[in-house]
């Protein structure tokens, strides 16, 4: 077995890479080629426990994240197993693995969702996560011009300046979130929200939401107007999402026909669904994070650490002295 820690997977994992890998899962579960677990979990009175399992059998990979939280600290890892035989390739800390995952869903969901001349971004949200989501749309999408709003002035500025330079692009902080979304073409909510942050009446036509945050039944980033505006909402998994996408499940509560209506976004990547239908339409992929992501971007280290020379190798067969 392979360890890998976070330091190993900054090293190897590119967004590039994410982006390709995220997008042959969403593939690959069009075809039936994956299978995919809803999150579980277990919340004790400090502490919570998450997992999910997924497999890629024709990349012989299968394997679980699970991720602890406990005083606002997150702890990530992936186990990963060969598909065909059960052997353990690799035990690897995710919380790089995972930001970067989540970016690259919401870039293939703005690479097949977006107008392709879209080009301004709003965000809300300043973390981690948030810089992932603007790193991975901004390979899919020549933006000449991003818009974020945070509630700390200090957090925007830096993430601001920070994410300027390092994709040279321009990056400027706005003191209202409703200022972020106005003029944007594509937005990105990021955020722990319980309550929405967003309001449709800001959407513009045209403009394409990827809602990241509130992945439990109590949160919600989007306001029910925000739905409705949306001529096409397309989701990770419709099972995942019935069981803990807040935005949907509360905006759905007086009409769960309208669930009927959600597609995929696997079946748009496979040309399975039309996707966008006119350069005036508002689109929404609600993303809450699905295992085979997971095992995707762990199978790119794990092959490439190996390449490498990376991490380091336990026998867990030999006897302990």
């Amino acid at each position: 077995m392979l360890v890998l820690t976070e330091n190993d997977v900054l090293d190897l994992f590119t967004i590039e890479a994410a982006l390709d890998s995220v997008k042959a899962s969403f593939l690959a579960q069009a075809h039936h080629n994956a299978v995919n677990q809803p999150r579980q979990r277990i919340f004790l009175r400090d502490v919570s426990l998450h997992y999910m399992a997924g497999a890629l059998p024709a990349d012989n990979l299968m394997g679980l994240k699970v991720y602890t939280v406990s005083q606002g600290l997150l702890r990530f890892m992936v186990l990963l197993y060969k598909a065909d035989n059960g052997e353990m390739l690799a035990l690897i800390e995710a919380d790089h693995l995972g930001r970067m995952r989540t970016g690259a869903a919401s870039g293939v969901a703005t690479e097949y969702l977006s107008r392709p001349d879209a080009s301004r971004l709003g965000v809300i949200g300043t973390g981690r996560q948030a810089r992932t989501q603007l790193h991975a749309i901004s390979m899919v999408r020549r933006l000449t011009r991003v818009c974020v709003y945070g509630r700390d002035e200090g957090r925007r500025k830096a993430f601001c300046d920070e994410m300027s330079e390092r994709l040279r692009i321009d990056v400027a902080p706005v003191g209202i979130a409703e200022a972020s979304v106005r003029s944007a073409d594509i937005i990105v909510t990021a955020t722990s929200a319980r309550d929405p942050v967003l309001s449709g009446s800001w959407l513009s036509p045209g403009s394409h939401v990827n809602a990241i945050g509130a992945n439990m039944a109590s949160r919600r980033e989007l306001d029910d107007l925000a739905l409705d505006r949306a001529s096409l909402i397309a989701v990770d998994s419709l099972e995942q999402c019935k069981i803990e996408a807040g935005d949907l499940i509360q905006g759905f509560e007086t009409s769960p026909e309208r669930w009927e209506k959600v597609v995929e976004l696997k079946d748009i990547a496979a040309g399975i669904h039309a996707g966008r239908q006119s350069p005036e339409e508002i689109t929404l992929f609600k993303s809450t994070g699905i295992a085979v992501w997971d095992i995707a971007a762990a199978g790119v280290v794990y092959r490439r650490a190996v390449q490498l020379g990376r991490g380091r190798e336990i026998d867990l067969s030999r006897p302990m002295s």
